[in-house]
């Protein structure tokens, strides 16, 4: 029981570590045309499952949104959006300055499901070979996602 307190809630594991990271075709929110995660081999990945009815989603996407641009000629970012419709979705990056990487749609989480989020958000590295290398859990400060980010180069 003491064990828990002193457990970092970020540390969840992650069955996928160090395996391929799950297919996937999405629709892009910008303009609905779909996307294949197989369109990125070769490139190293920084994908975040968020959603707007998420507390702590508006506090670590600013540091998405300039990792993205820090590290875009390295690394390429994706948002999935969890269980959420389109006009929420562009209401809130409106509201939240935007956003530099694109943002797909999980409608029906079936994708969240395939990478086993267990809430938003929740944010994965994969190497260029299409490897999960890591996950982080909960919002993401800047440290943490340059040390992840360099994990996978």
């Amino acid at each position: 029981m003491l064990s828990g307190l002193f457990h970092n809630p970020h540390d969840i594991g992650n069955a996928l570590a160090d395996k391929p990271a799950p297919a996937f075709t999405l629709p892009r929110l910008s303009d609905g045309a779909e996307v294949q995660l197989s369109q990125f081999r070769g490139q190293p990945l920084v994908i975040n499952f968020w959603a707007t009815w998420c507390r702590s989603c508006p506090l670590e996407h600013p540091v998405l949104v300039d990792g993205a641009r820090r590290y875009s000629n390295q690394v390429q970012f994706l948002g999935i959006a969890y269980e959420d419709k389109r006009p929420a979705l562009k209401a809130w990056l409106a509201r939240h300055g935007g956003s530099s990487y694109p943002t797909l749609v999980d409608v029906g989480g079936k994708v969240a499901v395939a990478y086993g989020v267990y809430g938003v958000p929740e944010t994965y590295f994969i190497d260029g070979e299409g490897v999960i290398r890591t996950k982080h859990v909960g919002p993401i400060d800047p440290q943490t996602l340059k040390a992840r980010i360099e994990g996978i180069l």
